[in-house]
């Protein structure tokens, strides 16, 4: 017959054992194993009646009294096996568990069974190499932006992208789909977060090129002591947000691991409820998803603080615009989009000729100029019939039969003066 023990229990009943023989006295068996003379004593009294069996734990064998019922195994493991959760972990699992069956397990229970059933493979965790940075203390005082590109439809519908902005002290998640990862749609995404929360004091990015230029410094941007900047880079600028850039993922890693549970939890919520436009998909966003996770995904800042600084007296929709510079000629005239376009009279005044006026192309669509802190009327001229003609390109007409005929070099051609002998001063050959 063989005994299960463990090497604490086999260790503590060698002890046990010289004080039965009287070997060892009780207070010093006490010292040895880190017990009390009490159970020592009880420990001698239960070696002398059942052996070193009677050491070993009474519950070893036995079922667990806080064992799963045979009812919620086999309800989960069918959950599990079902077309429609096939990909899901096991967190969201246990959520669905309890959502559509009313049963109750913890994720780690969850994990155990789909392991034994084939559906999870276990991961062994890495080395980290990095070095730990601690969340900041104020709502507001740095946010991480980043864009995930991944089939959010699952081939349904429209193509999008996911523009995301987290807040770094308690992970408080605004995010927008749009058709394209571009300048524009990133201003759109931060304008949108300063509506509804205000200025973050920094802004923590990667070095996108809609964020961090390699272009050489203009010539007005040399003239007033100014690096090359974005037009994103412009807009913090303007609104004092400070503009952090990261040179690899893992240092953004708060936005970056966002991205994994929102490819896991948003892809699979949108599929239940049948999502395939970007239109709807921001709709459930805004009613459904976010709610969900800034109830229960953030955590509270060290400082009560909100660090937001309020947007009066910003005019978003101007600065979060596309801004471009043109001369204006003396007859009060600038060239924009390959248009002439004329400043009107009521909108000229005195050094508006021969001086520089900004060009706005809005996100809604308008295009504004302006001029030393106003805007001026201005319109598109019409394209003269001249002009036109002068910008067809003309294409040779070909010869007869098709063949086209090569142009006759000029007398004065540099490929004749080769060809000619050379002659002295006189004119003689």
């Amino acid at each position: 017959m063989f005994l299960r023990m463990s090497s604490e229990e086999f260790d503590r009943a060698s002890v046990v054992k010289e004080v039965v023989e009287g070997r060892l006295t009780q207070r010093r068996a006490a010292e040895l194993i880190s017990r009390s003379e009490r159970q020592v004593r009880r420990m001698v009294r239960r070696y002398r009646s059942e052996g070193p069996g009677g050491l070993a734990h009474r519950a070893r064998g036995r079922p667990s009294s806080r064992r799963i019922s045979e009812e919620a195994r086999s309800q989960a493991t069918a959950l599990m096996h079902e077309e429609a959760y096939r990909d899901y972990g096991p967190t969201l699992l246990s959520e669905a568990l309890m959502q559509l069956k009313g049963v109750k397990l913890s994720n780690e229970t969850v994990r155990r069974l789909m392991i034994a059933e084939g559906r999870w493979d276990p991961r062994k965790a890495k080395a980290h190499p990095r070095q730990w940075r601690e969340r900041k203390a104020c709502f507001g005082e740095m946010v991480q932006m980043d864009t995930s590109i991944h089939n959010w439809f699952e081939a349904r519908g429209e193509t999008a992208v996911l523009i995301a902005i987290i807040d770094d002290a308690t992970s408080r998640l605004f995010c927008r789909f749009f058709s394209t990862d571009s300048t524009a749609t990133n201003m759109a995404c931060l304008c949108e977060y300063i509506r509804a929360y205000g200025l973050p004091r920094s802004l923590y990015v990667d070095r996108a090129s809609h964020f961090v230029t390699t272009r050489q410094a203009s010539i007005d941007e040399q003239l007033s002591g100014k690096p090359a900047q974005t037009q994103i880079q412009r807009a913090l600028a303007e609104l004092k947000i400070e503009h952090i850039t990261a040179y690899s993922p893992q240092a953004k890693g708060r936005v970056e691991r966002c991205f994994g549970t929102l490819q896991d939890r948003l892809v699979k919520g949108m599929r239940q409820a049948g999502i395939a436009t970007i239109d709807e998909a921001n709709a459930y966003l805004e009613q459904v998803f976010l709610p969900m996770w800034n109830e229960q995904f953030t955590c509270e800042p060290r400082d009560k603080v909100d660090a937001h600084r309020s947007p009066a007296g910003y005019d978003l929709d101007a600065i979060f615009s596309h801004q471009d510079t043109r001369y204006v000629c003396d007859d009060y005239t600038f060239s924009y989009d390959s248009h002439k376009c004329q400043i009107e009279q009521r909108s000229v005044a005195a050094g508006l000729r021969r001086s520089r006026v900004t060009i706005e192309e809005r996100l809604d669509g308008t295009r504004k100029v302006r001029w030393r802190g106003r805007y001026l009327r201005w319109h598109v001229l019409p394209e003269s019939s001249r002009n036109k003609a002068a910008k067809k390109k003309r294409k040779p007409e070909p010869a007869a039969g098709g063949v086209k005929t090569r142009s006759k070099p000029a007398p004065d051609h540099p490929w004749r003066r080769r060809c000619l002998p050379k002659r002295n001063k006189d004119g003689a050959a």
